[in-house]
């Protein structure tokens, strides 16, 4: 199982570079982090958008072009439609988001000829190394799906999955959350996740282990749960999967670890044929590297399937 960020790079370097495709590289942020990319043997980078924008703010940064392959495209949709098909032909292992508007990004990676779509909810999932819990916690979803229905949540379950496992977990451990361990039928969060548990027992969920309603303490913290008398669930403090009941729960968790924990983190958008790299402009440098990293596992997983 792997215990963080820096492990996650080891098994990157164990495979071998990936390559990325840049969608509008023009953006000082992004650039940092695929030179850094580069520069850890994560991944190449593939850099579509307004050559001479690039190499202006690549001169701002210091950073030298001469490794790199630009292909110049002054519209940005076009020039986001021409990375995401570097991907959907094999020439790219993944597609990060640069200096373009999300909406934009998203209709590329949609987009029905050159798109990355399989017919499944496309959803987020946050990957969090955080310091005293001695595992990677997988969030989902904080910044796609809004107000997932039950049968979204088996989807978001499933691409979290996917990604827990490419990151070297056997069986994750996937807590549906609520503010409450038990059913209470005016919380049709907490229905829906003893839904999603029975589901997991009859076989309709695989590969993972389903125990929820569980609250934030009894998912993440051993102590807790013993307190709580929680010793006969299925997890007991030690979640892999935090699956939250909507967007609103799902976000503020983790702005509040970015924000007061000393955490390292990345993201990425699943339930696409190739990994999708969204990351905001108010993402830290190390964020952005290490969404590369996660992709390149993600991707390397998907190689062998």
């Amino acid at each position: 199982m792997q215990k963080g960020f820096d492990s996650l790079i080891e098994k990157v370097n164990a495979c071998g570079m990936k390559k990325v495709a840049v969608a509008v590289a023009q953006d000082g942020h992004v650039l940092e982090a695929v030179r850094a990319a580069k520069e850890r043997k994560i991944a190449e980078a593939i850099l579509v958008g307004d050559q001479s924008k690039i190499e202006k703010v690549a001169s701002e940064i210091g950073m030298d072009l001469s490794g790199y392959e630009i292909i110049h495209i002054e519209d940005n949709y076009e020039a986001g439609l021409k990375a995401v098909s570097l991907v959907s032909e094999g020439k790219a292992d993944m597609y990060m988001k640069g200096l373009m508007d999300t909406k934009g990004f998203l209709k590329t990676v949609l987009d029905k000829e050159v798109g990355l779509r399989t017919g499944k909810p496309l959803s987020h999932v946050a990957v969090f190394e955080v310091e005293g819990i001695d595992h990677l916690l997988f969030l989902t979803d904080v910044a796609f799906m809004t107000y997932p229905t039950l049968e979204d949540k088996v989807s978001l379950i499933e691409n979290a999955v996917g990604v827990a496992k490419a990151c070297g977990l056997d069986c994750p451990k996937v807590a549906p959350l609520a503010a409450v361990e038990v059913v209470n039928p005016k919380m049709p969060c907490t229905v829906e996740a003893a839904e999603l548990t029975k589901m997991c027992e009859e076989g309709k969920i695989t590969g993972c282990i389903v125990d929820g309603p569980l609250s934030f303490d009894l998912a993440t913290d051993a102590e807790a749960a013993a307190h709580k008398g929680a010793e006969g669930r299925k997890i007991v403090g030690d979640a892999d999967v935090l699956l939250f009941p909507d967007i609103h729960a799902g976000n503020m968790v983790y702005k509040c670890l970015v924000h007061t924990a000393n955490v390292k983190n990345g993201c990425i958008l699943t339930g696409t044929s190739a990994p999708v790299i969204l990351t905001s402009r108010s993402d830290s440098f190390e964020t952005k590297v290490n969404s590369i990293a996660l992709a390149a596992v993600v991707a390397e997983a998907m190689k062998k399937q």
